[in-house]
């Protein structure tokens, strides 16, 4: 028997993000900064609007943001991507609210990424996991998801290492 507060919680419906949710999506991001990269609300703004897909979970439990090849965009890490694929989509930050974690968001925003991607006509979906400092459990969780590493870069001056990960999508 599943708990009732589960089966609510597997029913929240997965939405685009709208100008409306910025504000929480700001705040949920920049509660992670360490992890993501701190965003002000200008910088938000802009990239919802090159985003090729940015969804939220509740009200704000989860929410995922991605860009294709063709954003105007200038993290390293999604140049690292351009410079080597010519089409991709680029997994930049998916993040799960405290109290929601464990209830299968961060799967249920890639698997419903995955599918979009399909439908786009796309055919690989990327990210960058941390090195350093370390990140075993994203690791594990990409893996899972059929994400394999492709190389590895030292970014920020030194300050973070990454590693690249690639999933191939069949429609």
């Amino acid at each position: 028997m599943i708990p009732k507060e589960h089966v609510t919680e597997a029913r929240l419906p997965i939405e685009k993000v709208s100008p409306q949710d910025e504000p929480a999506v700001l705040a949920l991001n920049n509660e992670h900064a360490a992890e993501l990269s701190w965003l002000e609300p200008e910088r938000l703004s802009f990239l919802l609007g090159e985003a090729f897909y940015a969804r939220r979970i509740g009200a704000l439990e989860a929410f995922i943001m991605t860009f294709d090849q063709d954003a105007r965009y200038d993290s390293p890490n999604f140049l690292w991507f351009r410079e080597r694929y010519p089409r991709f989509v680029y997994v930049d930050r998916v993040v799960v609210a405290g109290e929601a974690r464990g209830r299968g968001h961060a799967r249920r925003l890639y698997e419903d990424l995955f599918d979009h991607v399909s439908r786009a006509g796309q055919t690989i979906v990327t990210c960058e996991v941390n090195a350093d400092p370390p990140n075993p459990a994203s690791d594990a969780f990409h893996a899972a998801l059929g994400f394999v590493e492709v190389g590895d870069a030292v970014i920020h001056g030194g300050k973070k290492a990454v590693r690249y990960y690639t999933r191939q999508i069949t429609g």
